[in-house]
């Protein structure tokens, strides 16, 4: 068990490999018997229904050649149709296997900020996240603010972050363009300026 929130140990690069070479081992060796242990195991890692039914219907698959080979003939076509099926699904079940196992660990490395740092968030100053460079994949690094060793005895405070709200004298503004757009329709209607 490893807690909430915490992530379970990593493996070594020599427990990977081994791991990929027993599975992709278990599909080719028993030509195509447990191909779909290799299938279940990616399954397992991504938990995406396809890769579920892929890994079902291999096993489906894989029964089914069986029962063709030992109940037909030798010499029947079919058994060998069989034997072919059941070898290419051996084989594609490891190489899905392979594929899919190398693109989940080094998914799970970037993650875990060991790879490169394409899938990071810049680090972020102020609050705000720092700018990319259109020319890179690194982030621009800004220069803190300089600071005097000694301050003047003066020093301007910090401004807060939140923007400042319109003041009222936008208001009176407004409302008086209001008032003279309105005494100016008045006068094109040809009533009086002062009633109505």
């Amino acid at each position: 068990m490893h807690g909430q929130g915490q992530p379970p140990p990593a493996r070594s690069a020599g427990t990977v490999i081994t791991l990929r070479v027993l599975m992709a081992a278990c599909s080719v060796l028993s030509c195509g018997v447990f191909a779909c242990v290799p299938l279940f195991r990616v399954a397992f890692l991504r938990g995406r229904w396809y890769d579920w039914l892929a890994s079902w219907i291999s096993l489906v698959l894989s029964v089914g050649c069986f029962v063709v080979i030992g109940e037909l003939p030798e010499d029947d076509p079919w058994s060998d149709v069989a034997v072919i099926a059941i070898l290419f699904v051996a084989l594609g079940a490891a190489v899905h296997f392979l594929v899919a196992d190398v693109r989940f660990h080094n998914k799970a490395t970037a993650q875990a900020g060991y790879a490169s740092p394409h899938g990071q968030m810049p680090p972020v100053a102020y609050g705000y996240p720092q700018p990319a460079s259109l020319y890179t994949d690194t982030p621009v690094q800004l220069l803190p603010p300089h600071r005097p060793e000694h301050p003047a005895p003066h020093t301007i405070p910090p401004q807060p972050s939140t923007p400042p709200r319109p003041a009222p004298a936008r208001i009176d503004q407004v409302r008086a363009e209001l008032d003279e757009l309105s005494d100016y329709l008045r006068r094109q209607d040809g009533k009086p300026e002062g009633g109505r």
